[in-house]
Order: structure tokens, then sequence, then C-alpha cells
């Protein structure tokens, strides 16, 4: 198994809405799979799953906090790209200890 703790984790994934522009749609050009998106507005988007309450993303697969992975790993959306950079290397920011910790995890 990989030493990133996202690896095991996935706590961001089932703690948070993920919205983004339509424009990173597969549709429209971009590369995030429609059918994994409900509209919020004409210009965004919401990945299925994190519109529920308590939120966990359609792609998520696993367990959190033992072992899951992205469905749509390579083709995510920015908000997902741009969400705990130095968590990989067991650096966790203030958005992802507080997503560790809704889940039981211990922060990074």
């Amino acid at each position: 198994m990989s030493d990133n703790p996202c690896m095991r984790c996935g706590a961001c994934c089932a703690s948070f809405r993920v919205d983004f522009d339509r424009a990173e749609l597969l549709s429209e050009g971009g590369s995030v799979p429609d059918g994994l998106t409900v509209p919020l507005t004409s210009r965004l988007v919401r990945l299925r799953g994190t519109d529920h309450q308590p939120p966990r993303c359609a792609a998520l697969a696993g367990r959190v906090g033992e072992r899951v992975s992205c469905g749509i790993h390579e083709w995510r959306p920015s908000p997902c790209r741009e969400f705990g950079l130095r968590a990989p290397m067991g650096l966790g920011d203030e958005a992802c200890n507080r997503a560790r910790a809704r889940h039981g995890l211990a922060p990074l």
C-alpha cells in the first residue's frame, strides 16, 4: 500500500460539498464525467453525493480511514486537485484536519 496517507483517509471526499465551473465537464471540453454531477446554476455544478447530508462523493470507493480510492482521480475537478496539496507528504492543513476530525481520525 502507498505511504500516501490520502490512500487510507478519504475524509475530505466524505466531508465537503464540491462545486466547480461547468467548463470542467467532459461535455464542455473538460475531463469530469457529466454523470457524476448535479447542476446548481447555469455555470456551477456539484459532484454527485456531495449534495447529500452527510456528503460523500459518488466517486469515492472504500472505507474512510482504512483504504479508499477515487474512481475519477485522473479526471477529478479543480477543487479536488487543489485540496490538501501537502497531505500526500503527511502535512495536513486546517480543512484536511477538520475533515479527518469529523471521521474520528487524528490530524496529519
